[in-house]
């Protein structure tokens, strides 16, 4: 899922992320942040309770984001360690700081899903706090990952998805805020419902 080959590439000594992912990053943590708020007060079974046949329930959605997350943060470290050098060879080449919600596009197909089924439910479930923790735990590891790094080279290492096509590392990390948020506002429509009428649904 990446291009390229060779050395990696030296760290910056800089602490500090690149400005556009910088602002990736802390519109990353605000979402997160405004999904949990939503959450509050939610008894453990209405976390897990199911709006209808089908859908998944606040708890497993939470639980999938995370795993989509963590599957794009492995590609793009992969990348990076093994394609840095294709970077630093075109840094001076303009690169994309942004892509386009690819989860709005028609023709993407949203039964991907599956791929990263939740590993919990209400037949094996785990605290809202749980879930939180493992949401944080995966977005300072990113965090930690992008600060410090150059964008020129971020922005001139390539991967590649079926489903999106040709993407950067700064793409990556907006197409995961993309994806969180696409659910987050599932989340926050259904946090909404079970405060107005609890919703009977649990299979």
């Amino acid at each position: 899922m990446a291009f390229s080959q060779d050395n990696m590439a030296t760290e910056p000594l800089d602490q500090t992320p690149p400005p556009v992912v910088s602002r990736y990053l802390d519109q990353l943590d605000a979402q997160r942040e405004a999904a949990f708020v939503a959450c509050a007060g939610l008894s453990a079974e209405q976390i897990w309770q199911h709006p209808a046949p089908g859908e998944w329930s606040i708890g497993e959605i939470l639980n999938h984001n995370c795993l989509v997350l963590d599957s794009f943060f492995s590609f793009a470290t992969f990348a990076w360690r093994f394609f840095s050098w294709y970077g630093r060879r075109r840094r001076n080449r303009p690169y994309a700081t942004e892509i386009d919600d690819v989860y709005r596009r028609k023709s993407f197909p949203m039964w991907v899903g599956f791929l990263w089924t939740p590993k919990y439910n209400a037949s094996k479930p785990v605290s809202l706090e749980q879930l939180k923790t493992e949401t944080l735990k995966i977005h300072v590891k990113m965090r930690e990952f992008y600060t410090g790094k150059d964008e020129a080279l971020l922005g001139n290492i390539f991967l590649y998805d079926p489903m999106i096509g040709v993407f950067n590392l700064i793409n990556t990390l907006q197409i995961g805020i993309y994806h969180d948020q696409l659910h987050y506002d599932d989340l926050v429509k259904q946090a909404r419902a079970l405060r107005q009428k609890p919703l009977t649904f649990t299979i």
